[in-house]
C-alpha cells in the first residue's frame, strides 16, 4: 500500500459482516450486567454532582439550567467512549491475545468482514449506551421530547465515527500500552473542550476553531443538544456535513490500515 488513495479504497464485503458482529453481541449478552451498569450509573452521578450539585452556583446557560446545559454532553461522551474503546483496547485484546481474528479469517470471512464487523460492534455498543441513558436523563426531566428519541439512530452514527478512529489507532500502535496516548492526548482534549461543560465561545478564538475544526466530539454534542434541548444550534447544519464526511474518510482509513497491519 504504497500509493497514499489506496488508504481510501472501498472494503470488499458481503452479508456475512454479520457473523462478526453477532460474536460480539454473543459475548456481550453474558456479560450484560456488568455492561449495563456503566451506562445506567454515569448520568446520575454527573448529574447528581455536576448537575445539581455545581450546577446550582451556575446561572442558566443558553436560557436552560446547568443540568440540561450538560445532559447531552453525557450521552455524547458515552458515545465517545463506547465506540473509541470497543475499538481500541478490546479490538487489540482480540486481535493480539485471544487471536480471535486469526481464528474469524480461517473461516470464510475476509479480512475486511471481520474489520467492518468490529467497527459495527463498536457503533452498537455506543447505541445500547444510548438506549439505557436517555431513560435515565428523561427521569431527571433534563430532555425535551419527542426530539430527543432522534438520537438513538444518531448514536450509531457518531458511534461508528468513533469506532472507526479507534480502530485507525489500534492499526498503528505497537502495543497496547501505546494506546494510552491517544487515550489522554485525543480523547480526554475532547471530553474538556468540546463545548461539553461549558460553551465553546469561553474558549480564545483559536482554541474554538480548533475545536470545531478537529474535535469531532464537538459536533456530536452541538447536534445531541440540538435535539434534546428542542433549539437547533446555528452550528448544526456545518456539524452534520463535517460528521459525514468525516465519518466516511475515517472509516475508509480504519478498514486499510487494519489490512495493512494483518496481511503479512
Amino acid at each position: 500500500m504504497n500509493n497514499p488513495l489506496r488508504l481510501l479504497a472501498l472494503p470488499r464485503l458481503t452479508p456475512r459482516v454479520l457473523h462478526v458482529w453477532q460474536r460480539n453481541r454473543d459475548v456481550f449478552v453474558k456479560t450484560y450486567r456488568v455492561n449495563f451498569l456503566p451506562p445506567f450509573l454515569e448520568p446520575i452521578l454527573y448529574l447528581l454532582s455536576l448537575g445539581f450539585g455545581v450546577g446550582s452556583f451556575i446561572p442558566e446557560i443558553a436560557g436552560v439550567s446547568y443540568a440540561q446545559y450538560i445532559a447531552p454532553a453525557l450521552v455524547s461522551i458515552s458515545i465517545m467512549n463506547a465506540g473509541f474503546f470497543e475499538c481500541t483496547y478490546a479490538s487489540y485484546v482480540r486481535m493480539y491475545y485471544q487471536k480471535t481474528y486469526d481464528a474469524i479469517i480461517a473461516t470464510p470471512l475476509t479480512i475486511d468482514e471481520v474489520i467492518v464487523g468490529e467497527i459495527l460492534w463498536g457503533a452498537t455498543r455506543a447505541f445500547i449506551n444510548t438506549v439505557i441513558m436517555l431513560p435515565v436523563l428523561f427521569l431527571f426531566g433534563v430532555l425535551d421530547l419527542p426530539w430527543s428519541l432522534f438520537v438513538i439512530p444518531f448514536a450509531f452514527l457518531a458511534g461508528f465515527l468513533f469506532a472507526s478512529i479507534g480502530m485507525c489507532f489500534t492499526a498503528m500502535t505497537p502495543g497496547i500500552d501505546t494506546l494510552n496516548l491517544p487515550t489522554f492526548l485525543f480523547i480526554t482534549p475532547m471530553f474538556l473542550f468540546s463545548g461539553t461543560f461549558f460553551p465553546l465561545t469561553l474558549l480564545p478564538k483559536f482554541v474554538q476553531y480548533l475545536a470545531v475544526a478537529l474535535l469531532p466530539l464537538t459536533h456530536v454534542v452541538t447536534v445531541i443538544r440540538s435535539l434534546t434541548l428542542g433549539t437547533p444550534s446555528p452550528l448544526l447544519p456545518f456539524s452534520l456535513v463535517w460528521l459525514t464526511v468525516a465519518t466516511v474518510l475515517v472509516f475508509l482509513l480504519a478498514v486499510n490500515l487494519m489490512k495493512r497491519r494483518l496481511v503479512i
